[in-house]
């Protein structure tokens, strides 16, 4: 009221999708005390035709894409840091494992362990164990952790949890989430400046992981990582009924016995 403009929102505008070329005469000479704001999700406008031409010139056309899930820890530190709160690297990659890159559902989390944290201010993988349900021990960050030393017996006990919790733990993540870990780890290979810094960079990890990265590398040089990775796309098509019909603790076992063999 008594304002010099009037905001209006059209939420879900993409379902005006057969009609919404009828809004160039608009967008050509809007109303200038409205705010005409159209939330256009999931799709997006074709940028052949003229109305999307005619608001690139008149109007503002924000894209928002998601943000892929490398990305999101760093995306967790820096909304917990507006807040004046710390968060652990590997805090915040069981949240990036757990909670994927859906922002609204990371954030809904964030603001509840806000409140749990209180003056203590820093997430740790215990206030996220204790409170949102995630096993610190048990997860795909201290599985490729455990795969990347070898350790046979700390691999098999984690895939174990994972066939027998396998909602929590579905084993198309565990692939996806592994396949990046071992690309990574060949990507590092062909690093030859391997300052902290740089290797970060090229690996789009936080540095504080950067040392464990080159240590594990020692156990997987190249030729063994294109090993794992054909592995890796072998499993992925036999969990979807490819040529097996497994059960999820045979499909991890089998995994990790030919990334270990």
């Amino acid at each position: 009221m008594m304002a010099e403009r009037q905001v209006i929102i059209v939420k879900e505008a993409q379902n005006l999708i057969k009609t919404i070329e009828q809004l160039v005469d608009y967008a050509k000479n809007p109303q200038p005390t409205t705010v005409l704001v159209f939330n256009y999700k999931y799709k997006t406008l074709d940028k052949r035709k003229a109305l999307y031409k005619t608001l690139s010139k008149s109007a503002v056309v924000f894209e928002s894409k998601k943000i892929y899930e490398d990305k999101i820890p760093s995306w967790i530190q820096s909304f917990l840091r507006a807040k004046q709160i710390t968060i652990t690297p590997k805090a915040a990659l069981m949240l990036t494992e757990f909670l994927g890159n859906d922002l609204s559902k990371i954030a809904n989390e964030l603001n509840k362990l806000e409140i749990v944290v209180g003056a203590q201010k820093e997430i740790t993988p215990e206030i996220i164990e204790e409170n949102i349900g995630i096993s610190k021990d048990f997860n795909n960050f201290e599985l490729q952790k455990a795969l990347g030393h070898l350790d046979h017996k700390k691999a098999y006990q984690i895939v174990r949890y994972f066939a027998q919790n396998s909602k929590q733990h579905p084993f198309v993540l565990t692939i996806s989430i592994l396949y990046m870990y071992f690309t990574k780890l060949m990507t590092l290979h062909t690093v030859r400046d391997k300052n902290p810094r740089t290797v970060a960079k090229a690996l789009g990890v936080n540095p504080y992981f950067v040392n464990e990265y080159i240590a594990v590398s020692r156990n997987f040089p190249m030729k063994r990582i294109s090993g794992v990775l054909e592995t890796l796309r072998t499993y992925d098509t036999k969990s979807k009924g490819v040529g097996a019909n497994l059960t999820p603790k045979d499909l991890y076992n089998e995994l990790i016995y030919n990334i270990l063999k």
